[in-house]
């Protein structure tokens, strides 16, 4: 399951990206996104016998918490975020890259302070790697 769970998340990032860049400029961003989360509530909802609720639907939404409301808006803005840098000429090739070598940056302070996460030298040294070629592509813009 670790390597078919991070395989799901890179394919699902590439097509992610590239539905991101296909859609039609003249679209309303946020039309785009409510038909884009209808259509992803239902598919959600056929994964339920995959993912069967131990105790019901009842007690299984008093199990969750303030965190499933806050990455709704999260997940807007990420959204709507890729959508709107696409728009303004981001391109498909760098725009992943950057946003996502940034947020590994930033959450780096995060696991450690919140999850005790553990940089080792091998890590860090990706981290300035992960540094250098941000600078790199934005060099000159």
């Amino acid at each position: 399951m670790f390597w078919i769970a991070i395989l799901l998340t890179i394919v699902s990032n590439v097509f992610y990206h590239l539905f991101q860049k296909v859609t039609p400029q003249q679209a309303n961003p946020a039309l785009s996104l409510a038909v884009s989360y209808l259509v992803a509530a239902v598919v959600c909802l056929a994964l339920l016998p995959l993912f069967p609720l131990k105790e019901g639907l009842r007690e299984s939404i008093r199990q969750l918490n303030w965190a499933s409301i806050g990455l709704a808006f999260t997940l807007v803005g990420l959204e709507l975020g890729f959508l709107l840098a696409y728009r303004a000429g981001w391109t498909i090739s760098l725009a992943g890259l950057a946003s996502n070598a940034t947020v590994s940056v930033l959450l780096l302070p995060v696991g450690y302070l919140l999850f005790r996460d553990r940089l080792t030298p091998v890590n860090a040294a990706g981290v300035l790697v992960a540094i250098v070629g941000l600078v790199m592509m934005n060099w000159g813009k």
